[in-house]
């Protein structure tokens, strides 16, 4: 009785812990790539106002995303989401700033915040599609 109570408590609870350590990992990689997204729109605002809406609008879905996971009502499925949102900003950069390595240049010098988010994307990638496997049904 006192197992079922507490699981029913845990089905009311709004919100929710990262199950684990690499939980934490997507949840921190989510949140450092939405507000450098976020951070940068303005910049990129000012050199392209469809890239600076692009880049806002991004921040918030990974934000937002971070949103949903603490809540009761993230299910499995949506780590495969979160991937995919995560691979496709990645194609996103050389779609819009060219094909190659020098996606990642700026004015002829590397641009360190394309490299980082980038690499924090990746990783959230990765740690979305581990999660997924190793997540119960």
């Amino acid at each position: 009785m006192a197992a079922q109570s507490t699981a029913e408590q845990r089905d009311r609870t709004f919100l929710r812990r990262p199950p684990s350590s690499l939980a934490y990992v997507a949840v921190i990689a989510a949140l450092v790539t939405g507000v450098l997204h976020v951070l940068l729109a303005p910049r990129a605002m000012g050199m392209n106002q469809t890239m600076g809406v692009l880049f806002f609008l991004n921040g918030l879905g990974f934000i937002g995303g971070v949103l949903v996971y603490v809540t009761r009502y993230w299910r499995r499925e949506f780590y495969l989401v979160a991937a995919l949102y995560s691979v496709v900003t990645i194609l996103a950069l050389f779609v819009f700033q060219g094909v190659g390595v020098e996606a990642f240049y700026t004015q002829g010098s590397i641009n360190p915040m394309a490299v980082l988010t980038k690499a924090v994307e990746l990783v959230l990638a990765v740690v979305a599609v581990v999660l997924y496997r190793t997540a119960e049904s």
